[in-house]
């Protein structure tokens, strides 16, 4: 989910000390090596597939397919899959056919094998199975759970044979051992990727039980291949050879991460946990996110066969621990359901939150439910039960709601408490197995920051933004006892949203629902692709048709370059749907780009994503009317899908997103939410959905002396979840007498102005950390917002009304920060965007937080 940006401007006293701490964290990052988790991805990658929210919250990415682009035709746009099987005697006369058959123009989206590898001489038949099939796009619309078990079995019977071949012949060079490698990875990374992304958008209990049954078999094959010696070896050969001086940096860093992680017994470690966040959805992330996966362990002792095994055994059980969690978080969400018949109890709520309500009360069976008379069902999914906390005047249903979000997954066959405990045990375990203190330290091994450098920039932004909220909250209490409010004087969680939106409304007279006619879908769409078009010189345009989709909801989408050849393709599922669909907003990756996944040994294979957000659909006739909050989470998943997209690296193991380091990944994204607040941008977006309208100019003025408001809260509840990560993965001991509800209320005493209810079991619904690839690196968020607010600062520099110059900068940013991947060091690649290192001013100054006192 994204960090919605807070306040702006003043002096600068306030920051010496963070630009102090950053900056002695750069220079550690300069001293020591950061190991791109490319190469483990795709070897791991390879492996598997994929936070990354993923987003925001990555959480987590599902992963990828193989895309082969042709170049010679364009194909037919199939409403279905229709697949040639490998093993038949006419395959090449199918692809014959699909070619002719095929309109020439320009150049052709990709094809995805997934049955043949690179070593096998036998491919796998099961004529009935589109998991072992070729396709042209991923089969999304004809996969089915009773797919999986037999698919996934046969995959990994044939990448077992491949591994031994590849063991038995390889060479310690390139072509030898990167490649073929980076090949026999990808075939998992596609099937796997293609049902694990169907579980997060499709959910079913067959497809979980398919899922959950061959994940061990799946991570059994990981390991196998993650500890292969002869592969190790062939790695420290080249570094040792003669041809180490003549690799490409991405290449060094490809090498350099396996062995090193070889070496310290890490590298299992690694694709394990690229395996579990990739598996398991990162919430935005979401990213969405497969790079910095690179969660290993860089100085443990060589493990030994039974340590080896223990460790594996701890990996499994995580993963499935994980899956466990989500599943829960899930099945509680779409579990509550509040009926209401009398409008009296829902009074306040906006026209669309209405709609919303009687549309999920016709799904469930009350056909004849209006926006007007009702019934209506409140769930606890994102647009419903925001709409309720911010809009509704009943206190007691405003209570009711929160209680209910603030317990899900807390109680009976859903309860995730014991599966905390469990999880947190087994990462302590995992840490001190591979020799370390703290699962903290496992985590920070492979990131920009440490463990100490992580809290002391949570402490100064901390203090930048404690006054802040404590005011905040006064204003509040003013403004409710003003209003003649009874809970004027005992505000507590579920007054503060709704207050807060009044206050807003009457401070900048701005009222969000009253906005959302302003920001349609399809025009903030528009919007969003000429702003890439005017930045980074790229078109964008509707392919719908071309690839099968998983809902009728879906677009898919092509991006071409300047000259106008396809260089990416992404999907995009914008709605809501809590039966099937899991919350929060993320970016994943289909499959990214690559050299050595060519399909004509010229051109590299082109990069596919997908972009994943639970916005409110649409009502009726009107199309899906989004809050200015949506159009934020709009701009940021698609700034993850931009570094994905727009990569030049064509080391498939370095090329996008992979390798760059977890605290660094979320730059992109956060930098596109500043466009939200650039005139020209909002107001070609802010267009009336029925008249034509454009928005306001002094509604647009209130928007922009709006994005201050309450930045001191929201930033301490982003401090609050980054710091109760990491105290849990530092200092908390699973069985001791304090409980992980009791760490919860310690750390919010320091950083939440009301603290949490005693009955709040937040953490029983946290899937960033527990089910997702957020552990130990929630504060990556404010990391990155450093990073992003002073990369947004370059345009302020040169001047946001100078096209040329925004043109120009615009340019730098993607020959850098979105086309080098981790090909480079993020420090390294911020500083050749930005000319120097980074400085927290510019994130301070825009959430007016640079003149705030720091308290006591």
């Amino acid at each position: 989910m994204p960090t919605h940006h807070k306040r702006e401007n003043e002096n600068e006293n306030k920051n010496n000390k963070t630009i102090t701490t950053l900056h002695t964290t750069q220079q550690m990052a300069k001293t020591r090596k950061v190991y791109p988790v490319g190469a483990v991805l795709l070897i791991l990658n390879l492996l598997m597939a994929s936070r990354i929210p993923l987003s925001r919250s990555i959480l987590l990415l599902q992963r990828t397919n193989n895309l082969y682009p042709h170049s010679h035709f364009t194909p037919k746009r199939f409403p279905k899959s229709y697949p040639c099987p490998l093993w038949s005697s006419s395959f090449s006369s199918c692809l014959q056919i699909l070619h002719k058959s095929s309109t020439t123009t320009a150049t052709t989206p990709p094809y995805i094998s997934t049955c043949y590898s690179s070593f096998s001489k036998d491919p796998i038949t099961d004529e009935a199975n589109p998991l072992l099939q070729d396709f042209e796009f991923p089969p999304f619309d004809v996969v089915e759970a009773s797919h999986v078990r037999p698919g996934i079995r046969a995959l990994l019977k044939n990448l077992e044979s491949d591994l031994e071949e590849l063991e038995r012949t390889v060479e310690p060079s390139w072509p030898k051992l990167v490649e073929p490698l980076e090949k026999l990875g990808d075939q998992l990374t596609v099937v796997w990727g293609m049902i694990n992304h169907l579980k997060a958008v499709k959910d079913s209990p067959e497809l979980r039980a398919a899922i959950e049954e061959v994940q061990p078999e799946k991570v059994k094959f990981q390991l196998r291949l993650g500890q292969s010696k002869p592969i190790y070896n062939a790695f420290k050969a080249i570094q040792d050879s003669p041809q180490w001086s003549s690799l490409s940096d991405a290449q060094k860093r490809i090498v350099e991460f396996y062995q090193f992680h070889w070496e310290k017994k890490s590298f299992a470690g690694v694709v394990l946990d690229v395996v579990v966040m990739f598996l398991l959805s990162f919430d935005e992330v979401a990213l969405h996110l497969d790079s910095q996966i690179k969660e290993a362990v860089l100085n443990g002792v060589a493990l030994d066969d039974d340590k080896r095994e223990q460790f594996n055994k701890i990996e499994q059980e995580l993963e499935r621990l994980s899956q466990k969690f989500g599943e829960n978080v899930l099945d509680a969400t779409k579990k509550f359901e509040k009926l209401i018949t009398d409008k009296k109890d829902i009074e306040g709520l906006p026209a669309t939150s209405l709609g919303l309500a009687a549309q999920t009360a016709v799904s469930k069976g009350h056909k004849d439910a209006t926006a007007e008379n009702g019934p209506w069902i409140i769930t606890l999914d994102a647009p419903s039960f925001m709409s309720v906390m911010q809009h509704a005047r009943n206190r007691g249903l405003r209570e009711e709601i929160y209680r209910a979000y603030v317990t899900r997954a807390s109680s009976g066959d859903l309860n995730n408490t014991a599966i905390i405990d469990e999880i947190l045990k087994l990462r302590l375990e995992k840490a001190k197995l591979l020799g370390y203190n703290n699962y903290a330290e496992v985590s920070m091994a492979t990131k920009m920051a440490s463990v100490e450098k992580a809290e002391e920039l949570l402490e100064k932004l901390r203090t930048a933004s404690w006054d802040a909220a404590v005011q905040d909250m006064e204003d509040l209490k003013i403004f409710s006892k003003n209003q003649g409010a009874m809970e004027a004087n005992d505000l507590t969680h579920w007054d503060t949203s709704f207050w807060a939106e009044r206050l807003r409304e009457s401070k900048y007279d701005i009222n969000e629902e009253e906005l959302r006619p302003f920001f349609s879908l399809p025009k903030v769409m528009v919007g969003l692709f000429n702003l890439a078009k005017t930045i980074f010189g790229i078109d964008i345009e509707l392919a719908d048709g071309l690839a099968p989709v998983w809902n009728n909801d879906v677009k898919f989408y092509r991006v071409k370059d300047s000259l106008g050849s396809p260089i990416a393709y992404f999907y995009f599922d914008p709605y809501s749907r809590p039966s099937e669909k899991r919350g929060g907003a993320w970016m994943d990756e289909v499959v990214s780009r690559s050299r050595v996944l060519s399909p004509n040994g010229t051109a590299p294979r082109l990069p596919v994503a997908h972009m994943v957000c639970n916005q409110t659909p649409p009502v009726g006739n009107k199309p899906s009317l989004m809050t200015f909050r949506e159009v934020e989470t709009v701009f940021h998943e698609f700034g993850h899908a931009l570094q994905h997209m727009l990569t030049k690296q064509d080391e498939g193991l370095v090329a996008g997103i992979r390798g760059i380091e977890w605290d660094a990944v979320e730059l992109p994204s956060q930098f596109m939410e500043n466009w939200c607040y650039h005139r020209e941008t909002l107001m070609g977006i802010a267009k009336h959905y029925e008249t034509g309208e454009t928005l306001p100019e002094e509604v647009y003025s209130k928007l922009l002396a709006a994005r201050t408001f309450r930045a001191g809260s929201f930033s301490l509840r982003q401090i609050k979840f980054a710091s109760l990560d990491l105290e849990l993965h530092t200092n908390y001991i699973p069985g001791a007498l304090e409980s992980i509800y009791d760490v919860d209320q310690r750390v919010s005493k320091r950083t939440q102005v009301i603290p949490p209810l005693p009955e709040d079991r937040f953490l029983c619904g946290f899937s960033h950390i527990f089910a997702g690839g957020y552990a130990a690196g929630y504060y990556s968020y404010k990391w990155a917002e450093v990073l992003s607010a002073d990369a947004f600062s370059a345009f302020e520099d040169a001047g946001l009304d100078n096209s040329k110059a925004v043109k120009e900068t615009g340019n730098k940013f993607r020959e850098t920060i979105l086309a080098l991947g981790g090909g480079k060091a993020p420090l390294e690649v911020f500083v050749e965007f930005r000319g120097r290192e980074p400085s927290p001013e510019a994130l301070l100054r825009h959430n007016g937080l640079l003149s705030v006192t720091t308290p006591a």
